[in-house]
């Protein structure tokens, strides 16, 4: 099977051709085990950011799926923003997107530290390995990509949580998931950093029927769906990591 073919299949699972409602319309049902969500990584600067009220700068690195609808507010880090600013009322929450469309790890590596730079994030979400898994690129070589990464964002003082790829029981008869998901786990532990599973999340909703992955046509509302699901999970998975109370929070002047 060509990748290309493999990575249009990938996409169709959240984009469709209806057109888009209003993001406060979307009220999905979409429960989370909180094993899925929780991490011995903590966000350190996240932490010290909210405690001492300064903004807390969030990059999202990711492919075009993180921005495909993004003009209403339905794209998950537009989600996530808004249920970090609803956790966190007396903070500042910018979520930014830098896109790395049909690249590679490491593709996506060059030019990082330029954006890390004028940037300067609080937090990086690097979302990554579908376009590797599509591209059947040498699993080591991913690994190795993955790596350098994580790194220059540490050493640009950002905290990183690493995203894995989406789940879709149509295309894993086409690529091998398993390999990208190990490597990026090996890499989490090896740098003490949060791994937000979203492969385990979705394959969680399939199998508890909260979503059809397998359905030949899921439409646009399937997609805005899972983006507000992946966004609010996200917002409780920074929030565990960063073990702040919220509580104290809201109640600090």
């Amino acid at each position: 099977m060509k990748a290309g073919y493999a990575v249009a299949l990938g996409l169709s699972l959240l984009v469709g051709s209806n057109g888009l409602a209003a993001a406060d319309d979307i009220k999905p049902t979409c429960d989370v085990p909180a094993y899925l969500l929780a991490t011995d990584s903590v966000l350190t600067k996240v932490g010290e950011a909210l405690k001492a009220r300064q903004p807390l700068d969030i990059l999202v690195l990711g492919s075009r799926s993180s921005t495909i609808m993004a003009a209403d507010g339905t794209s998950y880090p537009w989600r996530l923003q808004s249920a970090l600013r609803d956790k966190l009322p007396a903070s500042t929450v910018n979520v930014a997107v830098e896109l790395r469309v049909k690249k590679t790890a490491k593709e996506a590596v060059a030019g990082l530290g330029k954006i890390l730079e004028e940037r300067k994030p609080t937090l990086v979400i690097w979302q990554t390995g579908t376009f590797d898994a599509t591209r059947s690129v040498d699993p080591d070589e991913f690994r190795d990509a993955v790596n350098e990464g994580v790194t220059m964002m540490q050493a640009a003082g950002a905290d990183v949580i690493l995203m894995n790829l989406q789940y879709s029981p149509r295309t894993e008869t086409m690529i091998s998931p398993s390999p990208y998901l190990d490597h990026m786990r090996v890499v989490a532990q090896q740098h003490d950093i949060p791994l937000f599973d979203r492969f385990a999340i979705m394959r969680h909703w399939n199998e508890n029927g909260d979503f059809d992955f397998f359905s030949p046509s899921p439409g646009i509302e399937l997609a805005k769906q899972v983006h507000e699901c992946i966004g609010r999970a996200l917002s409780v998975f920074v929030i565990e990591a960063a073990r702040v109370n919220l509580g104290e929070l809201r109640t600090q002047r």
